[in-house]
């Protein structure tokens, strides 16, 4: 009996090691979205102070493009933001944005029109309710969306050259080739 009294915390001890080791070996920013392959949950977004029109789930049909989750708090959407305003210029894709969890109304703006605006439309999100919709984690966060208005993917952190290059371009260029031929 003493013995198993010294077993039991070993064996407990054992099975936390396996699921950390497991753990450590994960990507974190793989995070799984059951909305993959579902359509963009419906929201209605007022616009940001200074913008005339806000941003709804209607707005994602009948084109292929990005929605990017962003807020002007936060240190990785700076990271990001360069690239998004390249991505505009070249016209590759129109990207819609959610100003999310702005505790101060004109952050927003004032962070879009110090860094530049590379957004079709931005819709304001101070209560997280599309946020909380779209299953987003932190920020910055992109989903890709198809033309019939379903989420093909997340991205979880910022979007960089290599992320474009190597996930995002070749994900949106096998949507287009599918709506083509479909």
């Amino acid at each position: 009996m003493r013995r198993l009294a010294y077993l039991v915390p070993l064996a407990v001890f054992a099975v936390v090691a396996v699921y950390l080791a497991l753990g450590l070996g994960m990507d974190p920013r793989s995070l799984p979205s059951v909305l993959i392959n579902k359509p963009v949950p419906e929201f209605a977004l007022k616009p940001i102070k200074g913008y005339e029109r806000g941003f709804t789930s209607e707005d994602l049909k009948g084109k292929i493009s990005l929605v990017n989750i962003f807020g002007s708090w936060c240190i990785a959407c700076r990271i990001e933001h360069p690239f998004l305003m390249e991505l505009k210029k070249r016209g590759t894709i129109p990207i819609y944005g959610i100003d999310w969890r702005e505790e101060d109304p004109i952050a927003g703006p004032k962070w879009l029109a110090q860094f530049g605006d590379p957004y079709t439309l931005i819709g304001d999100d101070p209560e997280s309710k599309a946020a909380i919709a779209f299953g987003v984690t932190g920020a910055p966060e992109t989903f890709i969306v198809d033309e019939t208005g379903t989420i093909r993917y997340k991205q979880v952190g910022p979007i960089t050259a290599d992320v474009w290059e190597e996930t995002l371009k070749p994900l949106i260029d096998e949507l287009r080739r599918r709506s083509k031929a479909g």
